[in-house]
Formats: structure tokens, C-alpha cells, sequence
């Protein structure tokens, strides 16, 4: 069975690369251009695993994130942060809410994929 991710990001350039690595690496992607956007796709994908960033318009990470572990069938489900923000404040937030792991931007292809093959062992 082929890993299903929700990709969360509202930066076209950096979707599409997250996309490109991680279909490379064989792994089923979906995207979401926003938190709310990737809310509304829980449901159509449901995912194994997520990846999102903070910084977006509509709903942020945070909110996002938030929203993902309310519903139970998502308790589990690992979230892998991808983001340009590095304060450590955020980072325990973003823990606290339910993330599983954190990445900064920009990432390379084997520390994404390293990452994705950790959160989901």
C-alpha cells in the first residue's frame, strides 16, 4: 500500500516541489493551497500522513494543525511541519498542538524524505 499524504502550502513554487520529491520517493500526494483548503481534504484523502506551513492566508498551520487532531480520526495521523519560521516559541506551540516533526525551508529532497520515511515507521 502506497503512503497517502495531504501536502499543506500555500506557496505554489515550494507545493509543487514538495509534490515532485515526494512522488519521486513513491508516495501518493494531494494538495492543499491553505489550512482550510486542507481541512475540506481530510475527508477526500484520507491521509497517512501530513505536511504543512505555518505562514498561510485563510488558516494557518497552527489552526490548521489544531483542526486535523479535533477529529479522532486523525489523532494519529504524523503532521511534518515544512516552514521558514524558526522561533522556538512556535515550534513548541505548533508540538503542543499536535505536530510530529519540523523541517525548515528551504529543505533538501533526502532530509524531506528521510523525514516523511521517520514520521511514518
Amino acid at each position: 500500500m502506497t503512503l497517502k499524504i495531504l501536502a499543506v502550502e500555500d506557496s505554489l513554487t515550494v507545493r509543487t516541489m514538495i509534490e515532485h520529491v515526494l512522488k519521486g520517493a513513491g508516495y501518493e500526494v494531494h494538495l492543499a493551497e491553505d489550512g482550510q483548503h486542507g481541512l475540506k481534504r481530510l475527508a477526500e484523502v484520507q491521509p497517512d500522513m501530513i505536511t504543512t506551513d505555518m505562514n498561510m492566508p485563510i488558516m494557518d498551520g497552527l489552526g490548521f494543525i489544531k483542526g486535523v487532531r479535533a477529529d479522532a480520526r486523525y489523532k494519529m495521523t504524523p503532521i511534518l511541519v515544512i516552514s521558514s519560521e524558526t522561533a522556538p516559541e512556535l515550534k513548541n506551540k505548533a508540538r503542543a498542538l499536535g505536530a510530529s516533526g519540523w523541517m525548515a525551508k528551504p529543505f533538501h529532497d533526502e532530509r524531506l524524505i528521510s523525514a516523511v520515511k521517520r514520521l511514518a515507521a
